[in-house]
């Protein structure tokens, strides 16, 4: 890379490690907050899904927007929604104003992440994209680790301060961009051959298309999946707070701990893993790891016992969630675009779905969403192993020797 586009990466590093950074400080307090104000379950569950939900219905708008509008206005956009959300949510007690926080936040998020992304694009060449991505990537996980340490620094301090700092931190990314970040291609703004929105599928014409897709079971797969594990994600914060009486600083250790076997696991792991074995022999795998995780979340009797299950659990989902996106390019041939953006959504679904789910569960039991989730990843494998056996092998094949074939004649 040029010294410039250097420069430009590096700026937009700071900016996304600020802002995810900001992210990472509340999670481990919710727990904590939410006992404050008597409220349990439903309400985590709310939290979670109501900023996924907006979240998914925001991005393609975002997406416009961003090639519309520009970059930089979008990223600033989206921080200084997310500012707006989390001084929201710290000045309030009231349930559906706490609500209406994660709505802005999610549509906050909806237009940072496509503009950061589209951003990294615009100034790296195809043979520099991937470096590009992974840098940023890194930055959102460092972001990630960082976020529950600074929630360890707070811990003894008043519950809500936490969601104050993540306002102020996120403000600063909003001032850092207005002074650092420029434009990355004036040229593309308002540029003739962005569509009109009206003339793009609706969400539910691209879902009814995808059901006619070769890579439809492998979509399939992604929702279950993600509503069984995000269900668990959702409520072990909970689990810590209210049956091993855990602490913020306990709650960030483990966040912190999870984060790190994440990106070790996706940097060092996944390609290795695919390479050797293949993508169905590793998706069966991992999905009996994360089912047996969930077996022994339901037996775990200590802090410690509960702590190496999630990790457990997480470590397979860091590399399923891949995993599964690699199976559905693959197979995708022409519309990979396409193909992702389904991918996203019907994690997406599964994200909205599966927190709500556990939630009203864990007010009745707490042992039901640890079973809600065992139910589905169950349902995962059944659906996983009659697809390949029935027809996946055949189509995966023939997608893998295509794939092939287009490399050699693009090396001729």
């Amino acid at each position: 890379m040029s010294p410039e586009q250097r420069k430009k990466i590096a700026i937009l590093m700071i900016t996304m490690f600020i802002a995810i950074t900001s992210f990472g400080i509340t999670g481990p307090v919710i727990p904590a907050y939410l006992e404050s104000i008597n409220q349990g379950g439903m309400a985590s569950g709310m939290i979670i899904a109501i900023f996924a939900g907006a979240q998914l219905l925001f991005s393609p708008l975002g997406g416009k927007w961003t090639d519309q509008f520009g970059r930089r206005k979008m990223i600033i956009l989206g921080l200084v929604l997310l500012s707006i959300g989390m001084f929201l949510f710290y000045s309030t007690d009231t349930l559906w104003v706490l609500y209406a926080s994660r709505v802005i936040g999610g549509i906050g998020d909806a237009f940072l992440i496509p503009a950061i992304f589209a951003y990294t694009a615009d100034i790296t060449t195809p043979e520099q994209r991937a470096k590009g991505t992974g840098l940023v990537t890194a930055s959102m996980s460092l972001g990630l680790v960082s976020g529950p340490a600074i929630s360890i620094l707070m811990s003894d301090m008043d519950i809500k301060l936490p969601f104050l700092a993540s306002a102020v931190i996120t403000l600063l990314a909003v001032f850092f961009s207005l002074a650092f970040l420029k434009e990355s291609d004036p040229s593309r703004l308002g540029q003739a051959n962005v569509r009109d929105l009206d003339d793009e599928e609706s969400m539910s014409q691209k879902i009814a298309r995808s059901t006619k897709m070769p890579y439809f079971i492998p979509l399939i797969i992604t929702f279950v999946m993600s509503f069984g594990l995000v269900a668990y994600e959702s409520i072990f914060g909970l689990v810590l707070n209210d049956e091993f009486n855990a602490s913020v600083t306990d709650i960030a250790l483990m966040c912190m701990a999870i984060q790190a076997v994440s990106v070790f696991t996706q940097i060092f792991a996944v390609h290795r893993l695919v390479h050797r074995f293949g993508e169905i022999p590793v998706l069966l795998t991992f999905l009996g790891v994360a089912t047996a995780g969930f077996l022994l979340a339901l037996v775990a009797g200590s802090y410690v016992m509960f702590f190496v299950v999630t990790l457990i659990i997480f470590f397979a989902m860091s590399i399923l969630r891949p995993v599964l996106n690699i199976l559905i390019s693959k197979m995708a041939k022409g519309e990979v675009g396409f193909a992702m953006g389904m991918s996203t959504s019907y994690m997406s679904i599964g994200n909205v779905i599966g927190p709500v789910s556990a939630g009203v569960l864990y007010d009745i039991n707490m042992v039901f969403p640890f079973i809600l989730g065992l139910s589905m990843l169950l349902v995962t494998i059944g659906i996983t192993v009659t697809w390949y056996r029935s027809s996946g092998k055949k189509t995966i094949t023939t997608a893998t020797e295509e794939t092939r074939a287009l490399e050699a004649e693009s090396l001729v």
